[in-house]
């Protein structure tokens, strides 16, 4: 934990340094009577280029280009200086026209999207693991199933009294939706217990209708049903970490073509001028 301490402090020490450098040589470029906007721009395409190598690093994970970790610190913090290159480079202000307009409008999405994803990355990392081990994703449906048959074989096994049981009778009625497809998903998101919290005391408020041998197969039941909620608290933060990607990548892909209609236009522009 101080090993994360000491680099978050040193990499936001780094990240305000290098802050100030770009707004002081902006500034200074602009007295000189620089063209800072083909600076800032070149700058910028540079780093954008860079961001998105991340996700093809993680894609060719044996490559010899550094750890995973180490380009997950340069992508995070290089984004956020990219912000502040990018409002040197539109000096600070809202851009004119319609195609910058959109173009600024792109950027500040894939910057929002990522700085979204950092923080549910690391608000939702502690959370999966303070409800048990981690469960790799794509484990879930599998592990989901196999409680399923085990609650239905206990349901099966369940003895009878004059031909009904109550303990069929409400897992029909209560538990068969419950355990075939993941449940509560936004109530697991805001970190509310209530929905599992009332099907527990549904469970628990069977006691009275039950024998005692009924008993003993639904506290094998709630065992299950409780292990089910776990399961799919863990599939709804990994479903979003998961899908959150299929939002800021995209928007990636889409501001590099922004960018390269924006470098066409304005040498194009440029190249007309008299």
């Amino acid at each position: 934990m101080k090993y994360f301490m000491s680099r978050r402090r040193r990499n936001v020490a780094i990240l305000l340094v290098l802050a100030a450098i770009v707004l002081k040589l902006d500034q200074l470029l602009s007295i000189s009577l620089r063209d800072t906007a083909r600076t800032s721009g070149w700058t910028l395409l540079t780093m954008v280029l860079v961001l998105a190598g991340y996700n093809l690093r993680k894609k060719l994970p044996f490559l010899p280009l550094g750890s995973a970790s180490n380009w997950l610190q340069i992508h995070i913090y290089l984004g956020l200086l990219a912000i502040v290159i990018f409002a040197a480079h539109i000096s600070y202000r809202i851009p004119n026209g319609i195609f910058d307009t959109l173009l600024a409008v792109v950027f500040l999405l894939v910057c929002g999207s990522g700085i979204i994803g950092l923080i549910l990355s690391r608000t939702f990392a502690r959370r999966i693991t303070a409800r048990g081990p981690e469960v790799i994703y794509e484990r879930i449906p599998r592990l989901r199933n196999r409680l399923r048959f085990e609650v239905e074989q206990l349901v099966l096994q369940c003895p009878q009294v004059r031909g009904t049981s109550a303990v069929h009778e409400f897992y029909s009625a209560r538990l068969a939706a419950f355990f075939t497809a993941p449940r509560n998903f936004f109530s697991h998101l805001v970190h509310s217990p209530r929905p599992s919290r009332a099907l527990m005391n549904e469970i628990d408020d069977q006691d009275r209708f039950l024998s005692d041998n009924e008993k003993q197969y639904m506290r094998k039941i709630a065992s299950r049903v409780k292990t089910k909620d776990d399961l799919d608290y863990q599939y709804a933060h990994q479903a979003v970490l998961k899908y959150w990607l299929f939002l800021h990548i995209p928007l990636t892909y889409a501001l590099l073509v922004f960018i390269a209609l924006h470098v066409v236009l304005v040498h194009a522009f440029r190249g007309i001028m008299p």
